[in-house]
């Protein structure tokens, strides 16, 4: 099995990856960010420039609206919120009648200038996906920098105050584990138990679900395996967990995902590694709609065993 490549494993089991009708548009606005942790496969940071323009921003809009298939608009970055189509994009999305997905840091709350943010999310009806690695502090500023924890537990707070994650406001409020070493997440269920019942009692803090993912060997969290040498055991370690339950509903399958500068990928991975849809290039200024990549062919490769390994992985958690 070690020896085989992803589209080896796949014809192994009889099974082929091809793309469903789109549901999600993933929306990648820039690598600025107000952290750089450990286990960002964007490899994002303070010091990155890549930021959408608002011409790119409104083709991207434009092509929402030509595909009434997408039902949910998933904003990510680098910290997302510190661009400055975010907001407009944002709004104009809701008026198409999309959901409205933010993939938060939470210490950007705090950021100088987003003082309103939370407010905002709540008056567009945004659903807050945020990072919170692990409900110890020593674990999350390990992974993501001395600080992050209790500025984290301060944002969760304030979004608390205003209805997010609490039951019956409609405000959806996730959380997002990942693992702080080369080794896949617990059970899904076990983890959100786990969180809920820590984050209520030492903080009161509330949430609706938690994400848990798989760290991508690629970018900034492939480069710490190379220097720690753990690059080839976790490499095996994707490889023989291999789960074909889980290729049925990985992301690929009904998402595409746009990066600043307008190139389409199948997924946010296949775009950091600049691995085109469907293994062509194709820009938003080539298309009409999004539904041309109904039913397509999905490029792949090696990282793709960390969506498929143990109970999977994807934007949206574990995926059996």
């Amino acid at each position: 099995m070690t020896e085989m490549t992803f589209e080896d494993t796949l014809k192994h089991f009889g099974i082929q990856l091809r793309r469903k009708n789109l549901r999600t548009l993933q929306i990648n606005v820039g690598k600025l960010c107000n952290q750089a942790c450990i286990h960002c496969h964007v490899d994002a940071g303070p010091k990155r420039t890549e930021m959408m323009s608002a011409k790119t921003a409104d083709r991207v809009l434009d092509l929402l609206a030509n595909t009434p298939s997408i039902e949910l608009v998933d904003f990510t970055g680098g910290a997302p919120e510190l661009h400055p189509v975010f907001r407009h994009m944002i709004i104009r999305a809701r008026s198409l009648g999309r959901r409205v997905m933010d993939r938060c840091n939470l210490t950007v709350l705090q950021v100088q200038g987003q003082e309103d943010l939370t407010e905002f999310f709540r008056d567009h009806g945004v659903e807050v996906i945020a990072s919170l690695p692990c409900y110890s502090r020593e674990n999350v500023d390990k992974q993501r920098g001395r600080g992050v924890f209790d500025k984290s537990i301060d944002a969760l707070r304030k979004l608390n105050v205003l209805g997010f994650g609490v039951e019956g406001s409609g405000l959806r409020l996730t959380l997002v584990y990942n693992p702080d070493g080369a080794f896949l997440p617990p059970p899904q269920d076990v983890l959100e138990s786990q969180y809920k019942k820590e984050l209520r009692e030492q903080f009161g803090i509330v949430f609706n679900h938690l994400h848990a993912m798989v760290n991508m060997p690629i970018k900034r969290w492939g480069e710490y395996l190379v220097h720690t040498g753990q690059a080839e055991g976790y490499r095996d370690l994707l490889i023989n967990a291999f789960n074909p339950q889980t290729v049925d509903t990985v992301m690929c399958k009904t998402l595409v995902s746009i990066s600043w500068d307008g190139r389409i990928y199948d997924c946010d991975f296949n775009q950091m590694l600049e691995m085109p849809v469907g293994g062509r290039l194709r820009t938003i200024w080539d298309i009409e709609s999004f539904e041309e990549f109904n039913h397509g062919f999905i490029a792949t490769g090696a990282h793709c065993f960390g969506c498929t390994a143990g109970a999977g992985s994807s934007c949206g958690g574990s995926l059996v």
